[in-house]
């Protein structure tokens, strides 16, 4: 939700349908092919419904699953991991980036590839937070036990002296108020969101045939595979107004 919301407000004058596969989320604890045929499913609903383009908004199914999903469908897809690591090593002075992300994310080792071959030299720590994203989805974001996990996780980022820090996954902006004073304030935090949103728009201004046979017309869609009061007020927190929440099978 984090993604779709960055993407309406870069992108007002397009037409989003979104899915949220919120039954079968976490997806960081799940293994590889599980993951893999989550995102192919997910592609194939929104091709469905008359997606031109596709961004994976979700960093374990990007880590996993975005070179494949490229290779089986003949859209733009985009994902939300190579644009961070562009803008993080763009921003980094010391080259000492870090990483947090969900288990399968981190597994992966896709940022510290990815940042290595974009910048010779970075010295790249990862930290697993597998319990962030369940309590972003419980709506936990304020609570103290919260800002105790997140201080424990990034203890170690600390002792690293990272400069900049990847939020690797989509759920986290919405913790940055505990983040960004655990890691302190010199510290550059990057949000995947916001990094994704001004890489389309950039695709679009570049490919202008393209983005004119984009539909203007018509409101945003927001489908997800479970609805819970959770969901609903995490919806709201996010986009600041009302979502209705679609709930499909897929």
């Amino acid at each position: 939700m984090t993604v779709a919301q960055a993407v309406e407000e870069a992108l007002p004058e397009y037409r989003l349908v979104y899915f949220g596969d919120l039954a079968r989320a976490p997806y960081g604890s799940k293994s590889p092919e599980t993951i893999t045929a989550y995102a192919r499913e997910n592609t194939e609903f929104l091709l469905a419904r008359g997606a031109r383009l596709i961004i994976i908004a979700c960093n374990t199914a990007a880590s996993v699953a975005a070179d494949l999903l490229k290779a089986d469908y003949d859209v733009p897809i985009f994902e939300v991991i190579t644009p961070t690591i562009q803008k993080a090593c763009g921003a980094t002075p010391s080259g000492r980036i870090g990483v947090i992300g969900t288990r399968a994310t981190i597994r992966s080792g896709v940022y510290e590839e990815k940042i290595r071959q974009l910048l010779s030299g970075a010295r790249v720590h990862s930290q697993a937070c597998p319990l962030l994203a369940p309590l972003v989805e419980e709506g936990w974001v304020n609570k103290r036990e919260t800002k105790m996990i997140v201080r424990r996780y990034l203890h170690p980022l600390k002792l690293k002296q990272v400069d900049t820090l990847v939020l690797g996954c989509t759920h986290y902006p919405l913790l940055k108020h505990l983040i960004q004073p655990q890691v302190g304030k010199r510290v550059k935090v990057i949000d995947s969101s916001a990094a994704v949103a001004a890489e389309l728009r950039l695709f679009l201004e570049s490919s202008p045939e393209f983005a004119q046979s984009l539909e203007r017309d018509g409101e945003n869609v927001y489908y997800v595979s479970d609805v819970t009061d959770a969901a609903l007020s995490m919806a709201q927190r996010i986009f600041g107004r009302r979502i209705d929440l679609r709930k499909v099978a897929l």
